[in-house]
């Protein structure tokens, strides 16, 4: 088989989707074929994959740095490379620019688009556009664009019904996301290990954010519930990892807050064995965003033993339950607070849900592209049979 997986960010851009594009890359390739990534280009970054990255002209996306606007109806290199890769089915992962792009080159080939949705859009138009009749009017050319393709999937059903709620009124296949981060053999040296080199001492209880530094992930809820928390006198640690526009600001609302000496902010971690030491030192992890439909993050650090204390009600919520394998709060300080402080003073109880999530929530990748290359195979089959 070979494929193209299309998307608007990639390495060295580390979210949720591009470490998933990657995942499917590499695992398509490895095992089935031979696979392609079609991007924007990143300047002064150089690829080094065991797979081709095709790049396509971009200009600063500057109000969400570090992202890229690409710039297909001038990349006249790249759509040359692609018309001469004899390609099966395309993979897009995003409505916009990468999205259209993939569109038009699988309808010149003739061969089936896959199209996957995997982000709340309405909360990103929604924060450059005021006007809710235009963001609505937006949504539904996004459920048009997933209308015309071929196949439409999700990570989970709860973004299906969000899919659902921008007007899309076809069929939807749900497959999960997985991980590529595994309990390790040394699993106590690296937690030991990852503590000291982030000066904490081994009985320190340790509260973690891994993700982009953005408003949308309701990083100012983690704000005031940490200073809840050193207003009760409860004694802990919060390593925040990740960058983005919103993290200077934070790092300003930690320090107002009087925060500075709780906090540790360690930018973006791009050493997977080294994210890995941060999840492995954590004893929980803070995901309080309503933005996101599945969290990576959070089965990456469930592969850690870290659980996770996510919104009741929330995209990221689901297959979690409350006590179980994570934990739920209401959408405020105040209960988030309450609710850390209930896990904080039930050790014993954290344990046991530590234990669980570990055995219930990650899935690697291998096994996640696996059943993807299945449905590949079925949608291209019922595509020639169409024909």
């Amino acid at each position: 088989m070979i494929i193209a997986h299309f998307n608007d960010s990639f390495a060295p851009i580390t979210d949720g989707v591009a470490n998933g594009v990657r995942n499917y890359a590499y695992w398509m390739n490895k095992k089935y074929g031979d696979a392609y990534v079609v991007t924007p280009e990143f300047p002064n970054y150089e690829d080094n994959e065991e797979f081709e990255v095709i790049r396509y002209a971009s200009l600063p996306y500057l109000s969400r740095k570090p992202y890229r606007l690409g710039l297909h109806g001038i990349s006249f290199e790249a759509r040359d490379r692609l018309r001469r890769i004899p390609l099966d089915i395309i993979h897009a992962r995003s409505p916009f620019s990468s999205g259209v792009f993939a569109r038009q080159i699988a309808r010149e080939k003739n061969i089936p688009l896959v199209a996957s949705f995997h982000s709340q859009y309405y909360y990103d138009i929604k924060s450059q556009i005021p006007s809710e009749t235009i963001t609505r009017g937006l949504l539904s050319l996004i459920a048009d664009f997933y209308m015309k393709a071929d196949a439409v999937w999700t990570v989970n059903n709860k973004t299906a019904e969000t899919l659902k709620s921008y007007g899309y009124a076809g069929d939807i296949t749900v497959i999960n996301n997985g991980t590529d981060i595994v309990m390790p053999d040394n699993y106590d040296e690296i937690r030991q290990e990852t503590g000291k080199q982030l000066g904490i001492g081994d009985e320190e209880f340790v509260l973690c954010y891994v993700g982009q530094m953005i408003w949308h992930k309701n990083l100012k809820l983690i704000a005031r519930s940490l200073k809840r928390l050193r207003d009760r006198g409860r004694k802990f640690r919060m390593v925040f990892t990740g960058t983005g526009d919103a993290e200077n600001e934070l790092e300003y609302m930690l320090m107002s807050l009087g925060l500075e000496d709780h906090v540790i902010m360690t930018g973006q971690i791009r050493d997977r064995e080294k994210l890995a030491g941060i999840y492995a030192r954590s004893d929980l992890f803070l995901f309080p965003s309503v933005y996101d439909t599945f969290g990576i993050v959070v089965r990456e650090a469930a592969a850690l033993k870290c659980p996770c204390v996510l919104i009741e009600g929330s995209n990221t919520a689901e297959n979690i339950r409350d006590g179980f394998n994570g934990y739920f709060s209401k959408n405020d300080a105040d209960s988030f607070a309450d609710k850390i402080c209930e896990i904080m003073d039930d050790i014993p109880g954290l344990e046991r849900v530590s234990e669980n999530v570990m055995k219930t929530l990650p899935e690697s990748w291998e096994s996640i592209v696996d059943r993807a290359y299945d449905m590949y195979v079925e949608i291209i089959r019922q595509f020639r049979k169409g024909k």
